[in-house]
């Protein structure tokens, strides 16, 4: 073992893919005096790399995800790691095909070659499986396998020899030093060392480490059941580690690829077994390593029968046996993507953490450009550690959402399918009100938001024929009509909605204004009492964040935005705010109710109010004002485009402003509306753009048509990149476009949801100048209008108004019509001012 350094600029714990794959990154970028510790052997540890059976579907409803893997497999095939097999998923069930021609048509969207093929077309590629079984396939040609360890080895050698990295095998971390909200060093069982840097990429044991700093991580370890069985005949002959495609078996939730002479066998249908990070036994008490727990056979055995099922000849052949089997330890999260970026809880402490062999050198690439403070080369914001509040960081929580996940890992999930494990748990003020009123509700962060109201359902014979009914089952699978019916009542009248999830954020103190000009591209030097509406950006000009602030006084503001976000908005403001500045979160303490509709100042302003002051009138303004009794902060604005306000009232008040508001809303048509009208029918609408969807760190603000006339003098972050990007023509452009008939070829109407590939009338991909692909970054009915929605950014060619183009969704082809860049409904806003 090498000398222990007594300071290192970075110590990255756990030398398993990610930490080879991020000194090799840090050694790249420049930096020097890096520490690689683990306490196993190299170049195989005993962590989950060495067990992983090491394949790699490039297929990903994420498109970070996607790009994830992407990247990671550019890298294994850098690295002479990578062998191309090809790999299918089978089909045993109607739903399976249907869901594998979902899957062929996302693929198309990021560029992946995907077909579909027939019983016969899979037995052509697979001579040893049993057509008989399955109804058909989804053939992906690029999948692959890599040598990760191998790969790991390279990466960690190339550091070394460059001089940058110190590795120390065989040491354990003890602790983790911290003071005053900083790491400080690293205790191990080799010796002290001194470092502003500390980086978990221990997988399954991340969270103990992470208590050592007095962080939590929202990770669980959780067995997969691992079989190999041979030697098989079959493969007595073939050279190399594979010859065949590898085969997803996915309705019984299998896989099966030929690992030299024998085959793999592996399983996520099993009963969900969670292991405690603590209970892993050390290198010297396992049998095999700490990842690769003894082996429960009954486990597996429902799924062996399934295995031979759809392979007899070659698993059943008398001569072959289980020659390994193990129950093997995986890393999960409750939404399944990795752990990256530094903690909230402890700057310098850094998570590279859920990281699969699939995407573990990009995951690596990524942590090494935020620590050097450069803006990722992927957009990796789904998978900041920050995203998840201390209470989906909790230990049971994340254990019955990994419970819930791992016998969907292969499963048919609908976009907008909802956890029922751990439920409810974050209810705001208003939620019993909800419920008596039939409440549908989606979780956000572990809020309750009600998407519909099953009292609403008399709406459904007021707006009869213009509902845009959904008759195909998958549409209509977590929606309702009603939420339709929800919006033109708004349209027609007035509507209350429940945003208690807001995630509310003050900013105060006298260094509050100049840090958030810093970070804001609109003016936030205002008269108090005003509302303004920016986004916040990366170096590079791309999205970080999208939201309000209010500007309640000389050194006081409030910053408004969305659950999803909530948690890294707060840690990139506050990582960013200057020593004499604070930020709270008060979320917790404030509830929002939104009041839209050509109706809605006959209904606030005949609510009693004990004082004199009315409501603010003028947009972008934002006001106390007393309503029945409770002080309240009405800000005019609006995210539906209609005339109103958004009301913050204190928690406790907020069930009496609920109450009040109806009762004085029943003359004028007054409903409760959900989030299904609020996030999507009424914004799309009016072309107004989301953070994750529209507005991503790979998207600038010309492109997204969000320029401003003037651009502030002050500095901000961004502002270099803003300012060269106004000066050139954009390389796409955000439209809106409404599809022209929703018929399938059966006859059924069939509505597009979000991800599928924008095609020229040829039915070629558009990619823009940059290589980014056109697909559906929102979608979603506008009952205003009577026309499907979809969002894209296009090529300038094709962006014009009145461009003929495709969708293509489950497979088929549908035509669409480029609307524009604005609103197709109220284009001139002149409804909501």
């Amino acid at each position: 073992m090498s000398e222990v350094p007594a300071r290192a600029s970075a110590v990255v714990i756990g030398a398993g893919i990610v930490g080879n794959s991020l000194v090799h990154h840090l050694a790249l970028l420049g930096w020097r005096d890096v520490v690689l510790v683990d306490k196993g052997p190299m170049p195989n540890p005993g962590g989950s790399t060495g067990h992983a059976s090491n394949f790699i579907f490039p297929i990903e409803y994420s498109k970070m995800m996607f790009d994830l893997t992407r990247d990671s497999t550019e890298q294994y095939k850098a690295l002479g790691v990578f062998t191309e097999s090809g790999g299918i998923e089978v089909a045993r069930t109607p739903e399976r095909m249907i869901e594998l021609r979902r899957r062929t048509t996302q693929a198309k969207s990021w560029g992946i070659p995907a077909e579909i093929l027939t019983p016969e077309g899979v037995r052509k590629l697979v001579p040893y499986l049993d057509e008989s079984v399955i109804l058909g396939g989804g053939y992906f040609p690029t999948v692959g396998v890599v040598d990760s360890l191998r790969a790991g080895t390279l990466m960690r050698d190339q550091a070394r020899t460059s001089g940058a990295l110190t590795v120390l095998p065989g040491a354990e971390v003890l602790d983790i030093s911290v003071s005053g909200d900083r790491v400080r060093g690293v205790v191990t069982t080799a010796g002290e060392i001194e470092t502003g840097n500390v980086v978990i990429c221990c997988g399954v044991w991340s969270p103990r480490i992470a208590r050592m700093a007095g962080a939590r991580l929202a990770l669980t370890p959780t067995v997969h059941q691992m079989i190999s069985v041979g030697p098989i005949a079959l493969f007595a002959g073939t050279t190399g580690e594979i010859s065949y495609p590898i085969v997803r078996d996915v309705d019984t939730g299998m896989y099966e690829r030929q690992h030299g002479g024998d085959m793999e066998v592996g399983s996520y249908m099993h009963r969900p077994i969670i292991v405690d990070p603590d209970a892993i036994p050390s290198n010297e008490e396992a049998a095999l390593s700490p990842t690769e727990l003894p082996f429960t056979a009954d486990d597996f055995d429902p799924q062996l029968a399934q295995a031979l099922e759809l392979m007899p000849e070659l698993l059943g052949d008398e001569k072959a046996g289980i020659r390994y089997a193990i129950n093997g330890l995986i890393s999960m999260t409750p939404d399944g993507h990795p752990l990256l970026g530094e903690t909230p809880e402890v700057k310098g402490l850094w998570s590279a953490a859920a990281s699969w062999i699939k995407e573990g050198p990009g995951c690596g690439r990524a942590i090494a450009e935020l620590m050097s403070g450069k803006v990722p080369t992927i957009d990796v914001h789904e998978a900041d550690v920050a995203r998840f509040y201390p209470s989906s960081r909790a230990t049971g929580f994340v254990r019955a959402r990994a419970a819930e996940s791992f016998n969907k890992m292969y499963g048919i999930v609908h976009p907008a399918e909802q956890f029922e494990s751990a439920r409810p748990l974050r209810t705001g003020p208003l939620y019993e009100r909800t419920r008596e009123l039939g409440a549908v509700c989606y979780e956000t962060a572990r809020w309750e938001r009600p998407h519909w109201y099953a009292s609403n359902e008399p709406l459904l014979e007021t707006y009869a024929g213009r509902l845009m009914e959904r008759p195909a089952e998958w549409e209509s699978r977590w929606w309702s009509p009603i939420i339709n019916a929800e919006h033109l009542a708004m349209r027609d009248a007035c509507g209350l909605v429940d945003l208690s999830a807001f995630t509310v954020l003050d900013v105060t103190g006298p260094g509050a204004l100049a840090g958030l000009q810093h970070l804001a591209v609109a003016q936030l030097d205002v008269p108090a009492g005003r509302v303004v509406y920016t986004s916040l950006l990366n170096d590079e000009g791309g999205f970080v964040a999208d939201l309000t602030i209010m500007r309640l006084g000389a050194t006081s503001f409030r910053a408004v935005t969305g659950a999803s976000t909530g948690g890294s908005d707060a840690k990139w403001i506050a990582d960013h705010l200057p020593d004499d500045a604070q930020l709270t979160d008060v979320s917790s303490g404030w509830a929002t109710l939104g009041l839209w509709g050509p109706r809605a100042w006959d209904v606030l302003t005949s609510v009693k109010r004990d004082g004199d002051q009315s409501p603010p009138r003028t947009f972008g303004i934002s006001e106390f004002t007393e309503i029945g009794g409770a002080v309240v902060l009405a800000s005019r604005i609006s995210y539906v485009g209609e005339f109103g306000w958004e009301l913050h009232v204190p928690a406790e008040q907020a069930g009496q402003l609920w109450d009040l508001l109806r009762e004085a809303g029943r003359p004028h048509g007054l409903v409760p509306v959900g989030i299904g009208v609020y996030a999507t029918t009424a914004r799309l609408e009016k072309g107004y753009r989301a953070y994750g969807a529209e507005l991503t760190p790979e998207y600038n603000l010309v492109e997204a048509g969000m320029t401003r006339p003037r651009v502030k003098p002050q500095s901000f972050i961004g502002k270099e990149a803003y300012l060269a990007q106004r000066e050139v023509a954009p390389d796409a452009v955000l439209c809106t476009l409404t599809v022209d008939s929703a018929v399938s070829a059966d006859g059924t109407p069939r509505y597009a949801l979000g991800g599928e590939p924008i095609l020229a009338l040829d039915g070629s991909r558009l990619v823009d100048a940059l290589g980014r692909p056109s697909y559906v970054t929102s979608a979603g009915s506008g009952p205003s209008v009577g026309k499907h929605l979809l969002m894209a950014y296009l090529p300038p060619a094709v962006a014009g108004a009145g461009t003929s183009l495709l969708v293509e969704y489950m497979g088929e082809p549908y035509p669409v019509t480029v609307a524009g860049s604005g609103a197709v409904f109220d284009p001139s806003g002149s409804r909501m001012r």
